[in-house]
């Protein structure tokens, strides 16, 4: 059995995080030996791997929670499984094209800057309302 800060140093984690998900319903509350203390098994450890791993890649907590309970019937087809990474591997793609086309824009901006006077920034005129400055 696992202590909260074992099971945390063990996951990778912190105990701030692990109570987390423990308040969110991703990881069940455990049983509390005689001192009270959390007591925490191997189960419940990989869980915590699981959900880590899952968060590092980007998937949201409910993302997570689908996969948690997808991955808690092995004789399921796994095909639920790929259609919510595929989605969330399109979500990403969306996010990297509208990074890109964020870069060209701040790229376009700092190579028109020439420098000078702040009050002929283009910078600050295209981030300005209609060009305005703030009095």
């Amino acid at each position: 059995m696992l202590t909260i800060g074992k099971l945390a140093k063990a996951a990778g984690t912190s105990v701030e995080t692990v109570r987390w998900y423990e308040r969110e319903g991703l990881i069940a509350a455990p049983p509390r030996s005689r001192s009270n203390y959390r007591s925490y098994g191997q189960r419940d450890l990989a869980r915590l791997c699981f959900i880590r791993r899952a968060r590092e890649l980007g998937f949201s907590l409910d993302q997570v929670r689908g996969l948690l309970d997808l991955s808690e019937n092995g004789g399921r087809d796994c095909r639920h499984v790929d259609a919510l990474a595929k989605e969330h591997l399109d979500a990403i793609d969306r996010r990297i094209a509208d990074l890109g086309r964020l870069r060209d824009e701040l790229a376009r901006l700092l190579k028109s800057c020439d420098g000078g006077a702040l009050a002929d920034c283009r910078i600050v005129e295209a981030l300005s309302p209609a060009g305005q400055w703030f009095d």
